[in-house]
């Protein structure tokens, strides 16, 4: 007879403790084996993709240097964006286990709506209003400010919860709500803030993957 890997020898059903997975040793629950798989799986894809916080945040901060790059400006700005979405998805299921997990939500789809305001500004140059669509070019700007305040009120939300999960150091929080308000500055900013803000959160984002790689074993 043939027993299945989801059974004990007794035909009842296998549990695991929730430290399989990281979670706390003192509970008396226990979950399915599926459910523990699920929730490894989430932890792991947390863990590596804040890896794309730093990478993010060293694309942001070299077009704020105002050097061409051969890619152009558009692309490494659009890299960039899409990293620092990829990282902000990663911290927030990080997070969702930690006291502080609606504050993480919450940071989360601020951010990304702030993320999809800006799409479709980033390839307007400076000074031009979309054609067919009746914004003039102050609104446009006025749009673009509104769009970096939004992302940045996105990571300044996503760093208090990391400040005050006590999961990982909250000293990563201060950082990433002080890289916040560069962000939420967005690129009109003066000149010397925003690569300030893209060091902030370089050193943010390296602390973070670095501690959330610690958090479980490898799988």
């Amino acid at each position: 007879m043939s027993i299945s890997q989801h059974q004990t020898a007794s035909g009842r059903p296998l549990r695991v403790a929730p430290a399989w997975v990281g979670g706390a040793q003192t509970t008396a629950e226990y979950l399915p084996v599926r459910e523990a798989v699920w929730i490894w799986s989430v932890r792991r894809y947390a863990r590596i993709s804040l890896w794309a916080l730093p990478l993010g945040a060293v694309l942001y901060g070299w077009t704020t240097l105002g050097v061409s790059s051969p890619p152009g400006t558009l692309l490494v700005r659009l890299v960039a964006g899409w990293l620092c979405a990829v990282a902000m998805i990663g911290l927030a299921g990080l997070l969702s286990g930690s006291r502080t997990r609606r504050s993480a939500l919450a940071g989360l789809l601020v951010g990304m709506a702030g993320f999809m305001m800006m799409l479709p500004l980033a390839a307007l140059p400076e000074g031009v209003g979309p054609a067919g669509s009746g914004l003039s070019a102050t609104q446009v700007h006025a749009a673009s400010l509104a769009a970096a305040a939004v992302a940045g009120a996105g990571w300044l939300l996503l760093g208090w919860a990391v400040f005050r999960s006590k999961l990982v150091n909250p000293a990563d929080g201060v950082l990433l709500m002080l890289a916040a308000l560069s962000i939420g500055a967005g690129s009109y900013a003066v000149r010397p803030l925003p690569t300030v803000g893209a060091l902030l959160l370089l050193a943010a984002g390296m602390g973070l993957a670095w501690t959330g790689s610690r958090l479980i074993p490898p799988a």
